[in-house]
């Protein structure tokens, strides 16, 4: 189970981590770490650092595939994937979006770290940029890690909100 609260609050997190017991329930907020984690039950824990809530107005753009790499784009089930493999066919990035109106939402953007630096994040933002308005997405959101903003920003993203996910552990709850 996942909650989303777009408007977090000390009760309502309490309420949700307090009943929330399972292991792996997922709790995401637009608050920082630092003002979540007094705030979550025993048996919770900020996951993964802190995160960032990014926007971008998506327009065309065109982006040359690096020398030595190859690109495929594909959709399914109204996701559509992006793959940058090397000549040989190792992985080196990848990308998702789905479409939801004229919104998309970017996820899983990742660039092997033997493959940085080569202008395949770009590639990867600007394929999935391009699909998403060829579906009539005029505006891209994504939550990014330090190091994806990074990359984000220097694409035309803007940090809109901290993000910070927590999670139920595996262990017992100790009183």
């Amino acid at each position: 189970m996942r909650h989303v609260l777009t408007n977090a609050d000390e009760a309502t997190v309490r309420k949700i981590t307090e009943n929330a017991t399972t292991p792996g329930v997922w709790l995401k907020t637009f608050v920082s770490p630092e003002m979540l984690t007094p705030w979550l039950a025993p048996g919770w824990s900020v996951a993964g650092g802190p995160g960032f809530l990014m926007s971008a107005p998506l327009r065309a753009s065109h982006a040359e595939v690096p020398d030595g790499y190859r690109l495929r784009t594909w959709g399914r089930a109204d996701v559509i994937r992006t793959l940058v493999r090397t000549a040989d066919g190792a992985f080196a990035a990848r990308g998702q979006t789905a479409v939801t109106g004229s919104t998309a939402v970017v996820d899983q953007v990742e660039t092997d770290p033997a493959h940085q630096r080569r202008g395949l994040g770009r590639l990867v933002m600007g394929t999935l940029a391009n699909a998403a308005a060829g579906q009539g997405a005029t505006v891209g959101v994504l939550g990014a890690t330090p190091e994806g903003r990074a990359l984000y920003e220097t694409v035309g993203w803007h940090v809109l909100a901290p993000l910070t996910s927590a999670t139920r552990g595996p262990g017992p709850v100790e009183a």
